[in-house]
C-alpha cells in the first residue's frame, strides 16, 4: 500500500466511528512462534504440502481441503483425513481421491445428523492458488456419506446455476432431516437472473435432489457510479439459528441484513427481503467486508475485512499493509445498522507498515479472515497474525484477549502465491473449530493446530461441547440419558450417564443433576458405549433428571 495512502486511510477511519466507539489496538500477534492464552495441545504438518484450506469435523474425525489442485509438484492434493480422538497427536488416516487438474477442494462443512460430508469444489486461479491456467471453469459439491468416517463414499453430485464461492450450512431446528445450503455466488452484474446469493434445499441429497429454492441479486438496488467504483458481490453470508435473518458480507457493497423468514418457515413458493437499504449500510475506508457473523443472544454482528498483499492492488481496493481488521455493528434496527467499533491489532497499525514485516507486503497478509463468535468471545484467524482471541463483553470496546501464531515449517511442497512467499510464512485460515473445548484451525502453509485457550471467556469456550462460524449447528443441544432413572430408597446410588451430541458420545460432559446435588464421585472411565459410571449421595426416592449443558450454545440436554 502506498505509504501516504495509508496514513489517509488510518485517518479516515478512525473518523469514521462514532465518538464513544473508538478504534482498539492490539499490542502482539504478528510474531511467528508467540502465543498469549493459548496452548499448543496437538499438531500436524499435512505432509508439509502446503496450501491447506477448510476443516470440517465429523466425530472423532476432521477432514482437510486444499487451496489447490492436482497438478505435478502438488503431492497428497486430496481431502486429508485425520483422526483426532488423541488430541496431542492428530493423524492423518486417509485421503480422497484427488480431483482433475484445475480444481480447488476449498470448502468443506458435514451435516453430522445425516452423516454428511460437502466437498465444494471450484476452477483455481494461476495468480493466488498455483494452478494452471486452463479450460473454463467448472464447478460442483460433492456429498460423501461418512458412514465408514476413514473412507468417505461419494453418494451425489450438485451442480449450482452459478459457480459458489462460500457457503454456509443451516439445519432447520423445528424440521428434522430439512437442511438448506447458502451459496454466495459472486457477481458485479446488475443482471437480476446473475445470483449473488443461491439457497438450496440438500435434503433429498441421498437420492441426488438439489432444489434451488432462492436465486437473489440485489445488486440493481445499487447505484451504476456503486458498482462502476465498489466491488459490489456477495462474498459471505451467515445465518441466525432460527434462520428468520441472514447477515450479507458484500464486500465494497458493504454489510446487509436480509429477511430469511420465509425460508425458515418452509413456505412453498420463499421470498427474501432486504431490510437493510442501500444507504444505510455502515460505511469506513478501504471497505471489503468478507465475513458478518451475529454475536449470540445480542444486537451486534462482527464482520471481518480480507486484504491480500500488494500483489492484488487494484481499482476497488487498496491492499497490503495495514490490511483488514474486524468491526462491530449495531443492528438493533436492521434499517439502519450502525457501525459501533473497529479492533485492529499490531500488524494493522501504520508503524507496522514501516518494519521490515510490514514493508515486505507484496505477497503476504496479516488480515483478519475467519471469526467463529460466542457471545462474549470471538476466535477469529488472522492471517500472518495467526489465531486472535477477542474479548467482545463490550461490543463498544472490543479488546485483545489472547493471540497464537505458529512457528513456520522449514519447508513445504508448494508456497502460497499470495500469502506465504514473503512476510513471515505464516497465513492462519479456517474457521476455527471448538469440539469439546478445545480449538482446532489450519494454517494455509503450516497444517492443523489443536489449541486450548484459557484467557477471558475460557469458562465458556472451555465447556463447549461444538462450536464453528459457518452453520447454525453450533446452537445445538445435547441429549442426556440416565440408568436408572429413578431412585426406589434412600441410600448410596450407582447411576450410568451418557451424553450425547448429533447421536455421538460426549467425552467428559459437564453434567448435573437437576434440583439435586450431583455430589458424585467418578467410578470408571466412560466406556464403549459412552456411559460414565458415578455415585451420588443418599437422597429422597424419586424421579432422576440429569442435564448435560453446552455452554455456547445456552441450551441445557433433554433426559430420557
Amino acid at each position: 500500500m502506498n505509504r501516504r495512502l495509508c496514513l489517509l486511510f488510518l485517518v479516515a477511519s478512525a473518523l469514521a466511528l462514532p465518538g464513544a466507539a473508538a478504534a482498539q489496538t492490539a499490542p502482539a500477534g504478528a510474531t511467528p512462534g508467540t502465543h498469549e492464552n493459548f496452548r499448543r495441545i496437538g499438531h500436524n504438518p499435512l505432509f508439509g504440502r502446503g496450501m491447506n484450506a477448510a476443516i470440517a469435523v465429523y466425530q472423532n474425525f476432521l477432514y482437510v481441503g486444499n487451496r489447490t489442485d492436482s497438478s505435478p509438484g502438488h503431492p497428497n492434493p486430496g481431502v486429508l483425513v485425520l483422526d483426532i480422538s488423541r488430541s496431542r497427536n492428530p493423524r492423518v488416516v486417509g485421503q480422497l481421491p484427488p480431483e482433475p487438474i484445475g480444481q480447488t477442494s476449498r470448502e468443506l462443512r458435514v451435516w453430522p445428523q445425516q452423516k454428511l460430508l460437502m466437498v465444494m469444489l471450484f476452477r483455481c486461479s494461476s495468480a493466488i492458488h498455483a494452478c494452471p491456467v486452463g479450460p473454463p471453469p467448472v464447478y460442483s459439491i460433492k456429498f460423501y456419506d461418512l458412514s465408514n468416517p476413514y473412507v468417505p463414499q461419494l453418494v451425489s453430485t450438485y451442480v449450482p446455476t452459478r459457480q459458489p464461492h462460500e457457503m454456509f450450512l443451516w439445519v432447520d431446528p423445528k424440521r428434522p432431516g430439512r437442511a438448506l445450503l447458502y451459496l454466495s455466488t459472486p457477481s458485479g452484474s446488475a443482471d437480476p437472473a446473475r445470483a449473488n446469493l443461491i439457497v438450496t434445499d440438500i435434503s433429498g441429497w441421498r437420492q441426488g435432489v438439489f432444489n434451488e429454492v432462492i436465486r437473489y441479486n440485489p445488486n440493481p438496488l445499487f447505484t451504476q457510479q456503486q458498482r462502476d467504483t465498489l466491488d459490489v458481490a456477495l462474498h459471505s453470508m451467515s445465518v441466525t439459528r432460527d434462520g428468520t435473518r441472514t447477515y450479507l458480507a458484500y464486500l465494497g457493497g458493504g454489510f446487509f441484513v436480509l429477511d430469511t423468514s420465509d425460508l425458515a418457515n418452509a413456505l412453498a413458493s420463499p421470498q427474501v427481503r432486504l431490510l437493510t437499504p442501500i444507504p444505510n449500510t455502515p460505511r469506513w475506508p478501504n471497505q471489503t467486508v468478507h465475513s458478518a457473523i451475529p454475536l449470540p443472544g445480542r444486537p451486534y454482528a462482527l464482520t471481518t475485512d480480507e486484504l491480500y498483499g500488494d500483489l492484488l492492488d487494484n481499482a476497488d481496493n487498496d491492499h497490503g499493509c495495514p490490511w483488514g481488521w474486524s468491526h462491530v455493528i449495531d443492528v438493533a434496527d436492521p434499517a439502519n445498522p450502525r457501525l459501533v467499533a473497529e479492533h485492529r491489532i499490531e500488524s494493522n497499525r501504520l508503524e507496522f507498515c514501516s518494519t521490515a514485516e510490514g514493508a515486505d507486503d507484496q505477497r503476504s497478509s496479516h488480515t483478519a479472515h475467519n471469526p467463529t463468535v460466542f457471545r462474549n468471545l470471538a476466535f477469529i484467524s488472522w492471517h500472518g497474525s495467526g489465531l486472535q482471541a477477542i474479548d467482545v463483553r463490550n461490543p463498544l470496546a472490543p479488546a485483545q484477549a489472547g493471540w497464537f501464531t505458529p512457528r513456520p515449517l522449514p519447508a513445504v511442497s508448494t508456497e502460497d502465491p499470495a500469502l506465504t512467499t514473503s512476510g513471515n510464512r505464516v497465513a492462519v485460515w479456517s474457521f476455527p473449530i471448538v469440539k469439546n473445548g478445545l480449538v482446532y484451525v489450519s494454517d494455509i502453509r503450516n497444517g492443523l493446530y489443536v489449541l486450548q485457550y484459557r484467557g477471558p471467556g475460557s469458562r465458556t469456550s472451555s465447556r463447549t461441547l461444538f462450536r464453528e462460524g459457518n452453520s447454525n449447528l453450533s446452537a445445538s443441544c445435547p441429549v442426556a440419558t440416565v440408568r436408572p432413572r429413578r431412585v426406589t430408597e434412600d441410600r448410596f446410588t450407582r447411576l450410568r450417564i451418557r451424553v450425547s451430541l448429533f447421536g455421538q458420545p460426549v467425552e467428559n460432559a459437564r453434567i448435573r443433576l437437576a434440583g439435586r446435588p450431583l455430589g458424585s464421585r467418578v467410578l470408571t472411565e466412560t466406556d464403549q458405549n459412552g456411559f460414565t459410571a458415578v455415585i451420588l449421595r443418599p437422597m429422597r426416592p424419586g424421579r432422576i433428571s440429569v442435564v448435560a449443558t453446552n455452554v455456547a450454545s445456552h441450551c441445557a440436554a433433554g433426559v430420557r
